[in-house]
């Protein structure tokens, strides 16, 4: 029955899915359910100084297909007794212009989809930064089996680097990289802290910059320039077309 929810979750349009255990999960529901869709390659390669029309439609089409994938995934909890709250993929919380609910990024990572970019980007296991992400909370028991799976699958996972002030993991190829801090128009990319290992992007000056420069795309709501240039796992996305 456990693996059920993973064909579901699959059944919803969802690329790759996996989970994890919180003790910070809204209304204490221990069970994250990560999910990931996957963006158009082609669309992406399009990108080059500034956005384009039709990347901010594919990002406003894929937020709204995991925010129908999550609400799929709760029903169908919800039918077997469960309890569940979803993040939509695109919001932010009333008291904080940049902070979602709860962080997708976090729960991917913590699920083992994938590691945490030095400058921000969540980078998938396969796929790298072209994926968009949701996340779905609840308290059905069937997920402590397929928990106790998916981390015996993380720990046989490359090697990674855990920062110590977030319990997420950080992806050591980044480190000699830099090529989506020298492509950001806005300057917002860049490490910071006394090491240089801590990710360093200025959310607010992203979001400024955007409404500034891209009020005819997308009413200045997107860029997706750092993701673009992004190389991480290119060649094994690419090998799987």
């Amino acid at each position: 029955m456990e693996n059920d929810l993973i064909s579901a979750v699959r059944s919803f349009g969802a690329s790759d899915v996996a989970l994890t255990i919180v003790d910070d999960g809204p209304a204490r529901l221990p069970y994250a359910i990560s999910l990931v869709v996957r963006l158009s390659d082609a669309i992406l390669d399009e990108i080059e100084d500034r956005p384009t029309y039709t990347y901010f439609n594919h990002y406003r089409s894929v937020n709204y297909c995991i925010d129908q994938i999550l609400l799929h995934t709760g029903l169908w909890l919800q039918e077997r007794g469960a309890q569940y709250i979803t993040v939509a993929a695109s919001q932010s919380r009333p008291d904080s212009a940049f902070e979602a609910r709860y962080s997708h990024k976090k729960a991917a990572s913590l699920a083992g989809l994938g590691v945490m970019g030095r400058n921000g980007l969540f980078l998938h296991r396969q796929w790298g930064a072209r994926v968009r992400l949701g996340t779905l909370f609840t308290d059905w028991s069937g997920c402590e089996t397929l928990v106790r799976e998916y981390r015996a699958q993380i720990a046989t996972n490359q090697p990674l680097s855990t920062h110590p002030g977030l319990a997420i993991l950080y992806a050591d190829s980044c480190a000699d990289c830099g090529l989506c801090v020298d492509a950001c128009p806005a300057g917002a990319l860049g490490e910071t802290g006394d090491r240089g290992d801590r990710v360093g992007v200025d959310v607010a000056k992203c979001s400024s910059w955007m409404k500034k420069n891209y009020q005819d795309i997308g009413r200045g709501a997107v860029c997706g320039i750092c993701i673009a240039v992004c190389p991480y796992n290119r060649a094994a996305s690419r090998s799987q077309v």
